[in-house]
């Protein structure tokens, strides 16, 4: 069996998707696993499959023109500017010091500007850092079968080193030379081109603050309580020393290290950082709390359940990193695009050339500079950003408000939704359940409590936790045998006066058993009913407007539920929701959702366990105030907070999050539609172009940072498509779902 682990690498000098694809490709054709790509954190993740040198990978990544950091070490605050330049900084600042004094011939009367020879030496230094980053870059692009926009610059301002070069040899000493002299043109392409490339990852950097600021949150140290010589100490560790099954103590004022279970004390607990509510939940013995929220008051010691990557905040920091990387469809066209972009630019660079030079009959130069220009100016950068960089902005702004994203795919499949199911039980209410009625139909009531009591007290259902809460615990308890869970049923038993039923009215038809309908819980002895009870449940706040936001969307709100039918209709009737669904088993609930999605994208919102096949099937599945793994497994969009009303807000950041990234895609088309033709037409030198080129990348982030700040509003745009009032909802038990 191939043993793996995970690595974690800084790698500097990617600066576009084509470059973090050349990082995995290169990765995966060595053998290595889930290979995770990141350029605009510089972080690269992948499975080490231990078949070559981890040395040796990262040599080969070196070779691609990037920088290999194993270590990745915090920021020295302290430390000089130059301490923390990045390298692609430090080029670009060495560039710039020969660049200037060789751009100034231009403007300044120093004569000895304008001799070859000292143009040529001011020029060699920048043309060999642009040759050594563009040209490794270039040629592995190319090897990967990527051709990105550094083979286009390293074409271009070789182009203008090597004619000038030539010009000088074959004229020194003549009047002639001057007008072979472009090293400006080749050390402002370079310069300038690492400008916006500096320029770019410093904004791009700007669109991953909530990644960063999540990792901030993290505890370095615990207060670890050990057993010595038969008594307790307390020692502050690091939290790499802490495992799971330690006992650790919390203060007031302090945060939370890790995972764990109360095990003494009590505490209110700011969760705001997983939830997004500032209000401090209470704590006690036996309650779980949550790595890196805050203790606000009280103190006490807990059980650690989860460290390091299994932690609640690990597993959002996965998250998101994952959801940067997934691109939506609406970026296909792009990625097809930029595929065949570079050559496309060559091909129409070379046809300039022949077009001036032939048939217009300019000059050699002059010709040379149009193409050059039109190979400078294009940019596929844009295009590679336009949805990284939206993406990036849009799932960090979500992670702020507790929502989980899983990427750009369901960020546009979620704005499309043309139907969004509602489970009922704890999720339109809240699932805590009280006793409302209960009716004694044969023998006494202390035996009724005492079968109900003993038999639900071995359920897992929700309802049978909620009715032992209500119950008071008989004296004594019936003595049951062979109890069993009959999933989405009810529970099974036997007694000595015969099997013990416990469960829905649906199952207890289905036993051929008589009972009235209506009720929660029915308790049967063979063929006859001792009983029932009926739980009532309360809806939550604030989910009557957020149907009503979805409604006024466009969007059909559908109730599905595995509840009683009258039980269901008095929640659809209270919400204003026309179609539900009701006494529907987990594998009906698969099928209502398949014949809902050949109408329209479905969304599912659960609670992530009890509904993980739906939601799993649903185009999109939401998981409502869950953050268990089988919720961030089954569901696209995990919902941290209890507050319904943060699933607006979700659909919000995910339409505005995909309008940002068409509009990006939008000005990168255009861009190039506009630039490259003006170019062509010889209207623009290869500085202009440059610097052009640079600042449409710039222009494309900016767009999405905007979307940090954009407002985004919960108001209704069409009156009209509310539930018309009086309008009974209709319940879909027996018939086909919307026509299908």
């Amino acid at each position: 069996m191939e043993k793996r682990k995970i690595i974690n690498w800084r790698v500097e000098g990617m600066t576009c998707s084509n470059c973090a694809l050349g990082v995995t490709r290169f990765l995966e054709k060595k053998g290595q696993k889930s290979v995770v790509v990141d350029f605009a954190s510089d972080e690269v993740q992948f499975d080490y499959v231990g078949e070559e040198d981890l040395d040796s990978l990262a040599k080969g990544i070196e070779k691609l023109g990037y920088n290999v950091e194993k270590e990745v070490k915090q920021e020295d605050k302290e430390g000089s500017f130059i301490s923390k330049l990045t390298s692609l900084e430090k080029k670009f600042y060495f560039t710039l010091f020969f660049t200037i004094p060789l751009f100034s011939h231009m403007f300044l009367p120093f004569h000895f500007l304008h001799n070859p020879l000292v143009q040529l030496i001011l020029c060699i230094p920048v043309f060999l850092v642009g040759f050594a980053f563009f040209g490794r870059s270039a040629l592995s692009s190319l090897r990967a079968g990527v051709p990105n926009m550094d083979v286009l610059i390293f074409i271009g301002s070789t182009a203008a080193f090597v004619y000038s070069l030539a010009g000088t040899i074959a004229f020194w000493g003549t009047p002639e030379v001057g007008n072979y002299l472009f090293y400006e043109t080749s050390a402002m392409i370079i310069t300038l081109v690492l400008m916006g490339n500096v320029l770019e990852q410093k904004a791009v950097k700007k669109t991953t603050t909530a990644l960063s600021e999540l990792a901030k949150l993290k505890v370095e140290t615990a207060r670890l309580v050990k057993t010595e010589n038969g008594q307790q100490i307390e020692k502050i560790v690091s939290l790499s020393k802490v495992e799971a099954g330690d006992i650790l103590n919390v203060l007031s004022g302090e945060a939370v290290p890790v995972d764990g279970e109360i095990i003494k004390g009590e505490a209110n607990i700011n969760e705001a950082m997983i939830s997004g509510e500032s209000v401090p939940v209470e704590k006690k013995k036996g309650d779980a709390v949550i790595g890196s929220t805050l203790c606000e008051s009280g103190n006490f010691r807990m059980k650690a359940t989860a460290v390091g990557e299994e932690m609640v905040l690990s597993r959002i920091i996965r998250m998101v990193k994952d959801a940067r990387s997934e691109k939506p469809s609406v970026q296909k066209l792009a990625d097809k695009i930029s595929g065949i972009f570079v050559p496309l630019v060559l091909t129409i660079a070379l046809a300039t050339f022949l077009v001036w030079f032939f048939l217009i009959d300019v000059s050699f130069a002059r010709s040379l500079m149009i193409s050059i220009a039109v190979l400078v100016i294009a940019c596929p950068c844009a295009l590679g950003l336009a949805t990284p960089t939206a993406v990036m902005v849009g799932v960090g702004r979500a992670a702020k408000k507790g929502i989980l994203i899983k990427g750009g795919e369901t960020m546009e499949v979620f704005s499309k939704i043309k139907y969004i199911v509602f489970d009922k039980t704890g999720t339109l209410t809240t699932g805590k359940f009280s006793l409302k009625a209960k009716k004694v139909l044969e023998g006494t009531e202390k035996k009724f409590d005492s079968i109900l009591y003993a038999i639900e007290s071995k359920s897992t259902h929700p309802l049978a936790s909620s009715l032992m809460s209500s119950l008071e615990q008989p004296l004594k308890l019936a003595d049951l045998t062979d109890i069993k869970e009959v999933k989405g049923k009810g529970m099974t038993a036997k007694s000595k006066d015969g099997v013990v039923l416990a469960g829905s009215f649906a199952w207890m038809r289905e036993k051929g058993i008589s009972v009235e309908p209506g009720h929660n819980i029915y308790l049967a002895i063979d063929k006859t009913c001792l009983g029932w009870v009926d739980l009532e449940d309360q809806i939550r706040s604030n989910v009557s407007e957020t149907i009503e936001f979805f409604k006024s969307r466009g969007i059909e709100p559908v109730i599905l539920s595995g509840d009683l039918k009258e039980r269901t209709h008095s929640i659809a009737t209270e919400l204003g929701v026309e179609k539900y669904y009701a006494e529907k088993l987990p594998e009906e609930k698969l099928d209502v959702i398949k014949r809902l999605k050949l109408n329209g994208k479905t969304a599912m919102v659960g609670d992530g366990i009890n509904d993980a096949p739906a939601l799993a099937l649903a185009d999109v599945g939401v998981s409502l105030g869950n953050a268990t793994e089988v919720a961030i497994q089954s569901s696209q969009i995990v919902l941290l907070s209890s507050d319904f009303s943060v699933l607006k807000h979700a659909f919000e950041v995910n339409r505005h999050t995909l309008l940002t990234i068409k509009q990006n895609l939008f000005w990168a088309f255009f861009y190039n539609a506009f630039a490259i033709p003006v170019a062509s037409m010889g209207m623009l030198s290869p500085m202009i172009a440059a610097l052009s080129m640079a600042f449409s990348d710039v222009i494309v982030i900016g767009n999405s940072l905007r979307l940090k700040i954009k407002k985004i509003g919960f108001s209704s745009p069409n009156k009209n498509l509310k539930a018309k009032p009086g309008k009974m909802p209709t319940d879909i038990k027996t018939k086909e779902a919307m026509g299908v």
